[in-house]
């Protein structure tokens, strides 16, 4: 399949729920106030390309590559990040919201979600080793079989973690939220 090469695009105010975006290979392109959600971008490749105050809830992102792209403020609600195009998936999430999107099985080593709503995250069988999760919201987000080594966990709030069943050496933690390392076991812990 012949691509279509778009580079160093601003796009702003675009409603792709409507008029669904072109299927190309974008690169180094801005994306302004957009709204992608319950949209399709099938196929779509996003090469360090950036997304500010974006709408993608909902939206269809089967085989798409996300490769160096960084998201700020955007509203990612139930997405499916598992059926994207693995090769090369390196992507920032700041101030957004992700919840209840899926990340299973996904290679997100070194990602950085900072201040990021993850509520109801499914991270089964991720792999997020050196990753960043700052000033996260993990409320009922799902680690099974995950690779949490050496994840700085120390500003995350609301994480259930359970240490037998995710790898977990040389992650940090906080005191405050250690209490999400032990819920399996129905403990009291009083401050």
């Amino acid at each position: 399949m012949e691509f279509k090469y778009i580079d160093e695009q601003s796009f702003t105010n675009h409603n792709y729920s409507e008029k669904a975006l072109e299927v190309a290979e974008y690169e180094y392109c801005t994306f302004t106030n957009c709204n992608f959600s319950n949209s399709s971008i099938i196929d779509i490749r996003f090469l360090e390309c950036e997304f500010f105050d974006c709408d993608f809830s909902n939206a269809d992102i089967r085989n798409v590559s996300f490769q160096d792209v960084r998201f700020q403020n955007c509203k990612m609600l139930g997405l499916k990040f598992d059926t994207c195009n693995d090769f090369g998936f390196a992507a920032t999430f700041e101030a957004c919201q992700l919840d209840h999107s899926i990340f299973f099985k996904m290679k997100l080593n070194r990602t950085t979600f900072n201040n990021t709503q993850l509520k109801g995250v499914d991270f089964s069988e991720a792999d997020l080793k050196k990753s960043q999760l700052t000033n996260c919201n993990l409320l009922d987000a799902t680690f099974q079989n995950t690779n949490l080594e050496l994840v700085d966990f120390r500003n995350a709030t609301n994480y259930s973690i359970d240490p037998e069943q995710n790898k977990i050496k040389g992650a940090m933690f906080s005191l405050s939220e250690i209490i999400g390392l032990l819920n399996k076991y129905q403990i009291k812990i009083e401050r």
